[in-house]
């Protein structure tokens, strides 16, 4: 099967929520004009599995992708490619989605709850070092029909990777950004912020790319503050930048995009690293 470059990876672990983000690649494939390949990850893990039982369940999820593929085409008249491979979630789907220099990968994302709390996200381990950006999309995700995008900014310095990614969406939708500045007290933070509002505008400005600005209230959590602003201008992303060099502390307490990502009101989100392969995004267009 033919497997295009820029493809958008969506993995699929045959629930409903995998089902939300095929449904979701359906959408955003054609807007970007880009197909979508399916993947499964058959764990290699478990001491006690044969090789030949694992070669069966790489057999049996292949089966299952065609179904799918099948079902998705007589649903949408679009027959994605698939691949099940024997690996690891957390490093085998950064390694599918290099080998075909995709351009996003569209994640389902189960709800943040019981040891995942102690542990830290799946879903963020999966994401941390991801050369590409992740699009996660909730249970029961809710489509609003307006493409506009809330894009944070605070006094940190990696921003000028998700302007780029926020320029690609904003041509590909047709959308209009809300910049969402964070309340600092202090007054270096302050003036760190501003300077990356500053850059923010000067970028988008150059762009023809529509914006508008608003600012956190005083005292307020910025991660909260970011989904309250985004249910308030009824958007359908968030963009954010992910932790650089996220660790084990942050998993444990919690990231701050962690609050985000598992927002309540079913945004999707998405999640760029520092290190994405900005290349794929035709964003310096």
């Amino acid at each position: 099967m033919e497997y295009l470059k820029k493809t958008i990876i969506v993995p699929v672990d045959f629930t409903e929520v995998s089902q939300f983000a095929l449904d979701y690649a359906v959408r955003i494939s054609k807007i970007v004009n880009s197909n979508f390949t399916l993947v499964h990850i058959v764990d290699e893990g478990g001491l006690f599995s044969s090789e030949d039982k694992k070669k069966k369940e790489v057999e049996k999820a292949t089966v299952k992708l065609k179904e799918l593929a099948e079902a998705t085409f007589l649903e949408h008249g679009v027959r994605p490619p698939i691949i099940a491979r024997l690996g690891n979630i957390y490093t085998t789907i950064n390694e599918i989605a290099e080998e075909l220099e995709a351009r996003m990968i569209l994640m389902g994302i189960h709800e943040f709850k019981g040891i995942q709390k102690i542990t830290g996200s799946n879903a963020l381990k999966v994401m941390a070092g991801s050369k590409i950006p992740y699009i996660t999309i909730p249970a029961a995700y809710v489509y609003r029909p307006d493409n506009d995008i809330v894009f944070p900014v605070d006094h940190k310095v990696e921003n000028k990777e998700k302007l780029i990614w926020a320029n690609f969406m904003a041509k590909s939708f047709n959308s209009k950004i809300h910049i969402f500045t964070a309340y600092h007290s202090d007054e270096l933070l302050r003036k760190k912020t501003n300077a990356n509002l500053v850059f923010a505008k000067k970028y988008l400005d150059e762009k023809n790319v529509a914006y508008e600005i608003a600012s956190a209230e005083k005292g307020s959590n910025f991660a909260d503050a970011i989904v309250k602003f985004a249910v308030e201008v009824n958007t359908n992303l968030i963009l954010i930048m992910i932790t650089k060099e996220i660790g084990l502390q942050d998993f444990i307490l919690g990231a701050e995009e962690q609050k985000i990502i598992f927002n309540e009101q079913k945004i999707s989100v998405m999640c760029v690293n520092p290190r994405t392969d900005l290349r794929r995004s035709g964003g310096f267009n």
